[in-house]
């Protein structure tokens, strides 16, 4: 009985083969068969190289972390067990330094969690891609008349296992680039989270400080108005004392909405809810300025060997590469499938004859309205725009580390002037005029003026305090991590997408 025809799909070439039936006196394992069961056995073997790593690679981000000064020995943890949350508890009990601050972002955080769960995914994706391609088994049943055909096939996708080590090799790239982007949000989760201790520390000691000039506001209003309802003083000499307290009160609102305000992103950052959010206290004031600035040298040189976005943006380059040069191979022959069949005619008649066939069937697309000509180009107009990302985050490490540099020291001499100059002499005038005051060579209006623009003084060397440590944190993320503004390393749409191999 001949087999029925089969519809082929347009633009695609099957080629069969069967060998005559059997003897009924001469019963064989097919051939055929014990090839393609060795073939299946290899696959096995191989597919158990491929397996999921047992920390998600958050081993390999710490490794890559480890050593900043951002981390301040810290470690990112993928998922807060007890223990870790014990040591929270224990870190908020006592006053919460930035070090402190910075693990319990990395053990707490909701960003750290999801940066590995996206490695996560990648190492997922390596791992497909690294895996054999299942084989397909089908199964079919013709009957004419008292016939009965029943054919198996088992059907093995060919440029799926030419191709597998390219895909392991992509995947392997694409995966190493994962690690780095997940290191550089380590890394910047860091340095949002020194910031935000920074500014919660300067904006609580600035409030403080503003209390006082707001006090001493108050008491010369206070003053001013008792000495004009005796007739000693004027209208105009009251309303400036009033609007002298006005201004203070504004500052301080200002001031305390921006201590909350700052207090709350640390809280977000640290990823506490509940007691934990209203129970830390932070330090009564900004650490101390370094004694000296550090010798780095060349600082270009040192972000651009450095920066785990420029090293991020490389291996994306290289995996992009990669995918054109398999793109260019397979642009013409994207698939082909090669299957064994074997088909058993059953006649049902006086006779009840049993007839099998056993062959091959080699499937593959005939090129003959797609040549690959979109396909190449899209690949080299991928390739072209991961090229130019690498130069771009290249150019703008380069510039960020020198505008960094400079910041820094502007910082740094800034804060040392308040410090060293304007803070000593601003004290110096304070104890002469209340020398002065004692000895009754000044009004008790200049005593109180004296006192506010003091106060007013040390809230400004305040500031240039925490514009310092602000510049330090930025300098350190630039010259090892990121941008301070952004990542800058997006991934690229052919990196995001592997090359169409026809069944993997």
């Amino acid at each position: 009985m001949n087999s029925p025809v089969r519809r082929q799909p347009a633009g695609l070439l099957r080629y069969r083969k069967r060998s005559e039936p059997d003897s009924p006196a001469v019963r064989r394992p097919p051939l055929s068969f014990i090839r393609s069961g060795a073939v299946l056995a290899a696959a096995l073997v191989l597919a158990g190289c491929a397996s999921l790593s047992p920390d998600g690679g958050s081993a390999d981000v710490q490794a890559l972390v480890g050593n900043n000064p951002l981390m301040a020995g810290a470690t990112a943890q993928r998922t807060p067990d007890e223990a870790s949350q014990k040591s929270v508890d224990a870190l908020l009990a006592r006053p919460l330094d930035v070090e402190a601050a910075v693990r319990i972002a990395l053990i707490n955080g909701p960003r750290v969690q999801d940066a590995f769960a996206t490695l996560q995914l990648s190492d997922a994706d390596r791992v497909q891609a690294a895996s054999l391609p299942n084989p397909v088994l089908s199964f079919s049943r013709l009957a004419q008349g008292s016939e009965r055909e029943f054919e198996r096939m088992l059907s093995f996708n060919v440029l799926g296992l030419v191709t597998l080590p390219w895909q392991a090799r992509w995947a392997g790239q694409r995966h190493e680039a994962a690690k780095l982007q997940a290191a550089q949000s380590v890394l910047v989760l860091a340095a949002d989270t020194r910031r935000a201790w920074v500014r919660a520390v300067a904006a609580q000691q600035s409030v403080a400080y503003l209390r006082d000039a707001k006090e001493a506001a108050e008491a010369g209003a206070e003053l001013a108005h008792r000495m004009a309802q005796v007739g000693n003083w004027s209208a105009l000499q009251r309303t400036r004392e009033q609007l002298l307290l006005a201004d203070a009160a504004a500052q301080l609102a200002r001031a305390e909405q921006a201590a909350v305000a700052s207090r709350e992103q640390l809280t977000r950052l640290m990823g506490l809810s509940g007691e934990r959010a209203a129970s830390y206290t932070l330090p009564d004031r900004l650490p101390a300025l370094p004694k000296a600035p550090p010798e780095l040298g060349d600082v270009q040189a040192l972000a651009l060997r450095d920066r785990l976005d420029v090293r991020s943006a490389q291996a994306q380059n290289a995996a992009v590469a990669g995918s054109l040069g398999l793109t260019h191979a397979t642009s013409v022959i994207n698939a082909m499938e090669l299957g064994v069949v074997r088909n058993t005619t059953f006649d049902n008649d006086a006779d009840r004859t049993k007839k099998t066939k056993r062959g091959f069937e080699l499937e593959l697309p005939i090129p003959i309205f797609d040549w690959g000509q979109s396909r190449n180009g899209r690949a080299e107009a991928q390739y072209l725009q991961s090229a130019a990302r690498v130069r771009d985050v290249g150019v703008l490490a380069a510039s960020e580390a020198r505008e960094a540099w400079q910041g820094w020291n502007t910082a740094y001499a800034l804060a040392r002037r308040y410090r060293d100059d304007v803070l000593p002499l601003r004290k110096k005038v304070n104890e002469e005029m209340v020398l002065r005051y004692n000895g009754m060579l000044a009004s008790v209006w200049e005593l109180l003026g004296e006192t506010r623009a003091s106060m007013l003084a040390v809230n400004a060397g305040i500031e240039a305090q925490r514009d310092f440590w602000l510049a330090d944190t930025d300098l350190q993320l630039v010259l090892t991590g990121s941008s301070p503004g952004a990542m800058t390393a997006p991934q690229t749409a052919a990196a995001g997408d592997a090359p169409a191999t026809g069944g993997h």
